[in-house]
């Protein structure tokens, strides 16, 4: 009761446990430093403090003094505590008020403390052990005897009559210490084995830790760089829209001003112009011969220093254009591809690939060699008399992945040999005979072809020339599904993109491969496209 009581008197009010380092307000009242510290941290918003037990209020956040005697008190209740739930056994005679237990007695099945162990009887059929609350586990279920013996057979502890007239009659016995010991040692061995694996875990754990420092270090390092380089990009570009914009407004200026002062000229010149062919109109109507003929020649009515004034005009306006104009397309093409790297870029990036590209043999024409591996397709003059199925390609010579994609971000290299060949993807439902058959030439296909040392993207029979030079043997295909976007790039350095499909996809999307026949100084060779890993 009196525990109980001093128990109450020790909890903080705000957590409800035993004070841990108690402090006092100046009204009195004593909690955790811990807690009352969150509690003034929450009012220091409010900008009032007040105690939590008897709401006392403060102007100014009170300082908090450290109860020495208070921390000591419960520090020993803590410590008694603590004893007690150790043992947790008390003396069965002691019913006045609680005592430890040092011993138990098995016939008694009774725990005893200092005292009344004393006075306990000697004799052997009390058997004492160490204070226990499961007394009957010690001895036999079957004849309510101690526990003496462990018998090897069964595993199990018996009693001195199992082992005489019991069913474990005749088995072998040790007795409770020396099988404790044999266990102990087996114990041991298990123990040792577990502290050789806890300590190679340790090691893998600071190897780990370890690589994680470095990989923390290098994505630091990485995005460091990665950061100062952008940096210096959107500067470089932030002043080269300044200089373009500032040349471009340059010039409009000039020509601005230059322009009414030439138009000026050109007017008077016009009107000089009109003047002089008023006359010779009036001439040419005249019927009087000779005084047409007493008037000037025509070519006298033109001033000699203006001839060629059309050619003083053309002088104005290349005057205007000859400056250092700022070529525009090339910088338009110049940011253009800064884009397309972008792209390359976060189509790099932005990715859950590699993809795992296996060839789907079941789909393979005949004359189309698949490699062990399922990752290269060789055009073959020998046919390999596969079964026609409603899967194989029959006209070309095509194969399928086995793996559809219907959704996320994936790509898939390619590497080819000197041929002609087509590289894609396409649905599943695509026709395997037939003119609509080869990937390209219907809207269930996408590829990009070789033929002739020449490249082009097809879809639904639709030929797109690639401009730029191709001198890699090394492509990448890249999917946003979700986007609706099929990418090639070439796997140069840097990577180059060369063009893009928007579709909205309504099936899964399989890779496909296709090679020709090729014929090198009238020899057919055999030509190839194999996935890289």
């Amino acid at each position: 009761m009196a525990s109980a009581i001093l128990n109450d008197e020790l909890l903080c009010s705000i957590c409800l446990s035993i004070f841990n380092d108690p402090v006092t307000l100046r009204c009195g009242h004593n909690f955790c430093r811990v807690c009352i510290d969150r509690v003034l941290d929450t009012q220091d918003e409010s900008g009032g403090y007040s105690c939590p037990e008897c709401r006392e209020e403060f102007q100014e956040r009170p300082a908090l003094m450290r109860n020495i005697n208070l921390h000591n008190v419960a520090e020993r209740f803590l410590i008694t505590q603590q004893e007690q739930e150790i043992t947790g056994i008390c003396c069965t005679y002691c019913v006045d008020s609680p005592v430890p237990a040092v011993r138990s007695c098995l016939h008694c099945e009774a725990s005893l403390c200092e005292k009344h162990l004393r006075a306990h009887s000697k004799s052997p059929e009390h058997v004492l052990s160490d204070p226990s609350t499961s007394l009957e586990k010690r001895k036999c279920s079957v004849h309510k005897e101690p526990l003496k013996y462990y018998c090897t057979q069964d595993a199990v502890c018996i009693c001195v009559s199992c082992s005489l007239i019991g069913e474990h009659k005749g088995h072998k016995m040790e007795s409770l210490d020396e099988a404790s010991e044999n266990k102990k040692k087996k114990l041991i061995n298990v123990l040792l084995k577990l502290i050789t694996k806890r300590a190679k875990a340790a090691v893998r754990v600071r190897s780990l830790e370890e690589r994680r420092r470095k990989a923390q270090e290098k994505a630091a390092g990485e995005a460091e760089r990665v950061t100062a380089l952008c940096t210096d990009i959107r500067r470089r570009v932030d002043d080269l829209e300044k200089k373009v914009l500032s040349e471009i407004s340059r010039q409009e200026k000039e020509e601005s001003l230059s322009l009414p002062a030439l138009i000026h000229q050109l007017e008077i010149k016009k009107d000089e112009l009109s003047r002089k062919m008023r006359h010779i109109e009036e001439l040419c109507n005249m019927t009087d011969p000779l005084t047409v003929l007493q008037e000037p020649d025509t070519g006298d009515l033109c001033d000699p220093e203006e001839e060629g004034g059309d050619e003083d005009t053309g002088g104005h306006d290349k005057q205007l254009h000859d400056g250092d104009d700022l070529d525009v397309a090339v910088i338009s093409h110049t940011l253009h591809t800064l884009c397309e790297v972008i792209t390359g870029i976060r189509s790099g990036i932005y990715v859950e690939g590699p993809a795992d590209i296996l060839l789907d043999v079941n789909t393979a024409a005949n004359y189309v060699l698949i490699s062990d591996d399922l990752k290269t397709a060789t055009w073959t003059q020998e046919e390999q008399n596969r079964p026609e199925t409603a899967e194989r390609f029959q006209e070309y010579d095509q194969v399928m992945s086995r793996r559809g994609f219907t959704s996320g971000r994936h790509y898939w290299d390619v590497e080819i040999s000197a041929g002609a060949w087509r590289v894609g993807m396409c649905y599943p439902s695509i026709d395997r005979s037939g003119d609509q058959s080869l990937i390209g030439e219907n809207n269930k296909s996408w590829c990009l072809r070789r033929y002739n040392n020449e490249y082009s993207v097809i879809h639904d029979s639709i030929e797109i020339q690639l401009p730029n030079k191709i001198s890699s043997d090394r492509f990448r295909i890249c999917l946003d599904y979700g986007a609706g976007q099929l990418s090639f790039y070439e796997l140069c350095d840097p990577i180059r993109h060369l063009h893009t499909f928007t579709a909205a996809f309504s099936e899964p999307l399989h890779a496909a491969l296709y090679v020709f026949m090729v014929y090198i100084d009238d020899h057919c060779v055999d030509n190839w496209v194999k996935i890289r890993t």
